[in-house]
């Protein structure tokens, strides 16, 4: 090994405390030197450190030690190795060195020291800064080197960054720190940027990315455009599934203003760049209408509709917030992030007073003490999610599911009725359209319920919300379809032709807030969801962002096999959000309203009454005939387990 070589390697291995007292020793030295170099520039002859009177170089050596310590401590020169000094690591020299020369100036030029000539004060700033920035330079080519020669750079993951703005930046200059990537270059669609270097890293253009791939071996492409609207994103998302690389993001613009840029925050991609569809922009009056300067409960908080529902309110300004829910962990999780979330907002002036969130841990079953709660907090909204919704579960165990969905349903609105609330919103689901399943009959006989109790003259003003599947949700496809790809598959498909209507967690839940404050009484709002996924194509689509490829005999190297396991009990090819076919039009472009069947509350009432008794003592037939009865269309599928599993 060259003897230069051994000395890098040794500085390397020194320790963390060991290397910045080295950096700071070396720092003085250049201070020292600054000083003698800029008196034989004043003087046209050398001084001594202590030279002949009347100069007195040392007076300005220990001023400027006085003054550069802190200075370059405080801004963090010596918290960062050498071999790392790039554009933020110059930044904070010159500004460190901006300070330390406005002081410096200001003691020996303009109030004066014996002995130290006052152009001192311009002449050794300016040297001091070029020395600190060679040393920094210098280090960086000669460290980098030889540790580039101790660990072979060929066998690092090879990254692209696309977007070369500031997002981009910051994140290369995190990931070189990182001693376990290569990033090989940038990309970006502005083409004064084509060709030019940032760092030392080129900029291509997007145009050149199949030849950049293919050149510099590229592993993944990291997204850095927090700004980019939508359509654009999914054209370079659309774009990179050709190629056998994985695609991962940055956080969003909050996290780049604060600074939270590194290379342990890329993640997967946003759930909302699985849909090829954009979001349509909310009405913020609409989000506001019912929530802000209000105390809103929501049952069902902890769930992934409900938790997101909190989120928007307290976003949008309600005064409190009643979390309700049954599960005690997942409520303690959820409140506890509601609470950091109020915080934030609060500091970003989103807000401007705080949110009172109260956590309350109860069943929507119990209608004694959902009555206690609303008699003691008032509630101007309730938005009621709270639900057992995944298909195959419910239907292996209905006592519990038609008890929690239906009876739940009714025990919450009546003791909303009774306690004046004003807005009653229930959260439904596609699947509540001619059902063939226990889930989805039992959420259309909880809208019937709300249909029947808004007609019976109440001062609360009930209505209903009717999506269908939301990407990422507890009971969704794409969590379970990624933890599948990192295990290397299978991936599991009921049918290669099922397909289903997709919306993104957020986007759900404000539409629901703005078809709540749309409601009058009655209402069935169905959200225009766009059209249906095919769940095949999804999953493709989701193993090629993921850098892979779908194994089939016709691509016999493929990484990731979907396998094909057939319709569960219960489970529809493609479901729908209407039972008529006359929506008509609200004010908002994605929501419509529906008109449905339904029964007077007297009848109903009565109905659900036979149901309880029926589930009380486990009359499973009984219960299929009279959902049955009363859900217009549903029909058990073969192999329906309500006729042999009471619950």
């Amino acid at each position: 090994m060259p003897q230069e070589s051994k000395i890098g390697y040794f500085v390397l291995s020194l320790g963390r405390s060991t290397k910045r007292l080295l950096v700071l020793s070396l720092d003085i030295f250049l201070l020292i030197v600054s000083v003698l170099v800029a008196y034989y520039l004043r003087l046209d002859h050398w001084v001594g450190i202590f030279g002949p009177e009347p100069y007195k170089p040392y007076f300005a050596i220990i001023v400027g030690m006085v003054l550069m310590v802190p200075v370059n401590t405080r801004l963090g020169l010596y918290r960062a190795m050498f071999r790392y000094s790039g554009r933020v690591a110059l930044n904070a020299i010159f500004k460190a060195s901006a300070i330390y020369g406005t002081l410096f100036f200001a003691i020996v030029t303009l109030f004066s020291i014996s002995g130290v000539p006052r152009t001192i004060g311009v002449i050794q700033p300016l040297l001091l800064l070029v020395l600190i920035s060679l040393s920094r330079a210098f280090a960086r080519h000669w460290l980098g080197g030889v540790y580039s020669t101790h660990r072979s750079r060929d066998s690092l993951p090879r990254y692209l960054i696309y977007g070369a703005g500031v997002a981009g930046q910051r994140l290369a200059s995190a990931m070189e720190n990182n001693n376990e990537t290569l990033v090989v270059g940038l990309l970006d669609d502005d083409e004064k940027l084509h060709g030019l270097l940032i760092d030392g890293m080129q900029v291509f253009s997007p145009h050149k990315l199949e030849k950049v791939i293919e050149d510099r071996d590229v592993d993944t492409v990291l997204l850095a455009m927090p700004n980019l609207n939508r359509k654009r994103r999914h054209e370079i998302l659309n774009g990179l599934r050709s190629h056998r690389v994985s695609v991962r993001t940055i956080p969003g613009v909050v996290d780049l203003a604060q600074g939270k840029i590194s290379f342990s925050d890329t993640n997967d991609l946003d759930i909302d760049d699985l849909l090829t569809r954009v979001p349509v922009e909310p009405d913020a009056n609409l989000l506001r209408k019912n929530v802000a300067g209000k105390v809103v409960a929501v049952t069902g908080a902890a769930g992934s509709i409900g938790s997101e529902l909190c989120r928007q309110i307290v976003k949008n300004g309600a005064s409190v917030l009643l979390m309700i829910d049954q599960s005690e962990f997942s409520l303690y999780e959820v409140h506890g992030e509601i609470c950091d979330r109020v915080k934030v907002l609060k500091q970003q002036g989103i807000i401007c007073h705080d949110v009172n969130v109260v956590r309350i841990l109860a069943s929507v079953q119990d209608q004694k003490l959902m009555g206690t709660i609303f008699d003691q907090w008032r509630p101007t909204t309730i938005y009621h999610a709270a639900a057992y919704k995944h298909v195959p579960l419910v239907e292996e165990n209905p006592r519990e599911g038609i008890r929690n969905n239906v009876l739940g349903t009714k025990y919450t609105a009546l003791a909303a009725k009774a306690a004046g609330v004003e807005n009653f919103v229930l959260v439904s689901t596609d699947k509540a359209v001619r059902p063939t399943n226990i889930m989805g009959a039992s959420k259309r006989l909880a809208e019937m319920t709300l249909q029947a109790l808004a007609l019976d003259c109440s001062a609360t003003t009930f209505s209903m919300v009717r999506f269908g599947n939301v990407l990422g949700s507890s009971g969704s496809v794409v969590p379970r379809f990624r933890r599948q790809i990192r295990d290397g598959g299978p991936i599991t498909l009921t049918h290669k032709d099922v397909t289903r209507f997709f919306m993104t967690i957020p986007e759900a839940a404000g539409l629901v807030l703005q078809a709540g404050a749309m409601a009058n009484g009655g209402d069935v709002f169905v959200l225009d969801m766009g059209e249906p996924v095919k769940i095949h194509d999804l999953a493709v689509r989701m193993v090629q962002l993921s850098g892979l490829c779908v194994w089939s005999p016709q691509e016999p190297d493929g990484d990731i096999e979907i396998a094909v396991t057939g319709l569960r009990p219960g489970e529809k090819l493609h479901e729908e959000l209407l039972i008529g076919n006359d929506p008509a039009p609200t004010s908002h472009e994605r929501i419509m309203t529906a008109s449905e069947d339904l029964l007077e509350w007297s009848a109903l009432e009565a109905r659900l009454q036979v149901l309880l008794e029926a589930l009380d003592v486990g009359a499973s037939e009984t219960v299929r005939a009279l959902l049955q009865e009363l859900v217009s269309g549903y029909q058990a599928a073969s192999g329906d387990s309500s006729g042999t599993t009471p619950g």
